[in-house]
């Protein structure tokens, strides 16, 4: 699975775990992606949409 939102092209972020030390390690966010089934034309297809674009009615669910 890519974890990269159809619609808006949301994908996976980096940045880093800091602790109380002030120790930073390497870490990355992953975006809350949810399978839809959309209408694309006449078809209908499944794929993964994140939840912000869900909530914005950015896509046509089936």
């Amino acid at each position: 699975m890519s974890k990269v939102c159809s619609v808006c092209g949301k994908g996976r972020t980096f940045g880093h775990a800091v602790s109380h030390s002030n120790i930073k390690t390497n870490r990355s966010w992953m975006p809350n992606l949810k399978k839809v089934r959309v209408k694309s034309g006449a078809n209908v297809e499944q794929v993964y949409v994140c939840t912000h674009c869900l909530r914005a009615n950015k896509v046509e669910r089936a």
